[in-house]
This record gives structure tokens, sequence and C-alpha cells, in this order.
């Protein structure tokens, strides 16, 4: 039963690399909580892909300014923000027709702006 188990989480960890690394590109998608899952599930599926995604130059950093409640660069918050609202502003006036679902996307894009501006922001060292 334990080796069935370890790969069940071996996958569902890698399907969340996947969604944390496509969250890098898309605003909407968020990083960081999927890399973290994607750690809780390795990190009781396979120690070597858990130490491989804590280590990993790109992804390990989210994980552990996020542990040491570092927070996100200043650089990142505004970039997100900004790519969140030109995406959603985009389906908002040209893509959507439904007045319900257009609402509905202006309240996600404004709580994902809260929780991004409430984040701590990281002290970059120079």
């Amino acid at each position: 039963m334990r080796p069935f188990v370890s790969i069940l989480l071996i996958i569902a960890g890698s399907i969340f690399v996947i969604l944390g690394i496509v969250g890098i590109f898309l605003p909407l998608l968020p990083t960081t909580p999927f890399l973290l899952l994607a750690a809780a599930c390795y990190f009781r599926g396979s120690e070597k892909l858990y130490s491989k995604l804590i280590h990993h130059p790109r992804l390990g950093t989210y994980i552990r300014n996020y542990r040491e409640g570092k927070g996100i660069p200043l650089k990142t918050k505004v970039i997100s923000i900004a790519l969140l609202w030109s995406s959603i502003g985009y389906s908002v006036m040209f893509v959507v027709q439904n007045i319900a679902v257009r609402i509905l996307l202006l309240v996600v894009a404004t709580g994902v702006t809260v929780h991004i501006a409430t984040l701590a922001t990281l002290k970059e060292e120079e």
C-alpha cells in the first residue's frame, strides 16, 4: 500500500509543479500555493524530489521565501497586478458578454489584488 500512496503523491506533486510553473506566466494562477502543495506531496512521497524542488534555483526560491516569511519582491507584485488587470480588463471589455460573469471577474481581480498587495514585500539585497 505504501508504494501506491507514494506514487500518487509524486503524481500529484508533479501536477502541482506544472501548475506552479504555468502560474509564473499566468498571473491568474497562483504560483506559490501550487509549489507549496507540490513540496508537501514530495515531502511525503519522495525525499529526492522534495530536495530537488526545494533546492531548485528558480522554484525553490518561492517556497523558501514563503516559509521564511520574507514575502515577494515589489517588482513581482507590480508586474503581477498589472498583468492581472490587463488580462481581466481585456476579458471584461472584449470577450465576456454576460454581466454577471463580468462582475465576477472584477470581484476575483479585486480579491487577488488585495491578496498580492497585503503579502509581505521582500527586501531585495543590493
